[in-house]
């Protein structure tokens, strides 16, 4: 006879976030694909490897106004994190925008040999931040950080991008220790955010007076 006092037997190993990206590498036979194939072969992960292939982008220099795009695709996976809801729910019109397939894989293949060095060190361990009411919390930081990203700042995108990878990490492998690691990470990510809107509109002011000493120089 069973034992009724037995404790529930425990859940599986997570999945490495290398592993499940390398899998996507092959899951896509057309030129382009859209963002309704991705949550289709995330499975049941989606949170987590969705925020992370929307923040890889952002932890490496790229195209302007790029960081924007990622930034507002990150808002609806972070508002139904703060509900608690556990699928990725996203509007026909966003599930149908597309990207390219090699650019993609491009994104993937660098990440993958950083993500494999950094998993050493990633594992199950303070679990219970990452799980109710915890995770809603993340999604709350995330919706923040999505909020940095979506601002024009010359290389702001680094710092949020970054912390929504490691948030993403942390939910891909129960690692409750880098989700706390992740707060100090957002706190920065809006320091510098702050910062380079100050610099920003200090520049502005600048170059406004030297067009308005110019201005009365000529006339």
């Amino acid at each position: 006879m069973d034992d009724a006092t037995s404790a529930p037997p425990s859940p599986p190993p997570p999945v490495a976030a290398s592993s499940a990206l390398g899998a996507l590498l092959e899951e896509f036979p057309n030129e382009r694909v859209t963002v309704g194939e991705i949550l289709r072969r995330l499975e049941g992960q989606a949170f987590g490897l969705l925020l992370l292939l929307l923040a890889l982008p952002n932890c490496i220099p790229n195209i302007p106004g790029l960081s924007t795009i990622f930034g507002v695709m990150m808002i609806a996976p972070a508002v139904q994190m703060i509900f608690g809801q556990r699928d990725v729910w996203l509007p026909g019109r966003i599930r149908r925008w597309s990207i390219s397939r090699d650019a993609l894989r491009m994104s993937i293949k660098g990440a993958i040999p950083v993500l494999k060095r950094i998993e050493r060190y990633v594992g199950p361990r303070w679990t219970v931040f990452v799980r109710p009411p915890f995770t809603q919390l993340l999604g709350l930081q995330t919706l923040a950080m999505a909020g940095v990203l979506i601002l024009p700042i010359p290389l702001g995108n680094w710092p949020p991008g970054m912390t929504v990878a490691a948030t993403a990490l942390a939910l891909l492998q129960r690692d409750g220790r880098l989700a706390v690691l992740t707060l100090p990470m957002a706190i920065l990510s809006v320091v510098v955010a702050w910062a380079g809107v100050r610099i920003g509109f200090a520049a502005l002011r600048e170059l406004g007076e030297m067009l308005t000493g110019a201005f009365f120089v000529v006339f």
